[in-house]
């Protein structure tokens, strides 16, 4: 039971992650130029994987794997907000 929560709030925060790191570059970021950088994905993925470490190593039942899902979240989040923001117009 414990194992089918830990995977749903994995998978819950993922697409949370997904979802409000698309948002944000859409639409906070959409005419900042240096977003549109190949790295930026990836650099943000890292830093999400950083930032959510602590946070997972204090939750009992979620671990190191819930940290680098979301992390995987945020990085396609902003590529698919950067893709977003290039077929906008003015964008």
């Amino acid at each position: 039971m414990l194992t089918l929560i830990a995977f749903t709030l994995a998978g819950v925060t993922a697409i949370w992650g997904h979802v409000q790191s698309r948002r944000f570059v859409r639409s906070r970021l959409r005419f900042v130029d240096g977003v549109q950088n190949p790295i930026v994905p990836v650099v943000a993925g890292v830093c999400a994987v950083v930032l959510a470490a602590p946070v997972v190593w204090l939750l009992p039942i979620v671990g190191g794997g819930t940290a680098l899902l979301f992390g995987l979240g945020v990085g396609t989040g902003v590529l698919a907000g950067q893709r977003e923001t290039k077929s906008l117009p003015g964008g």
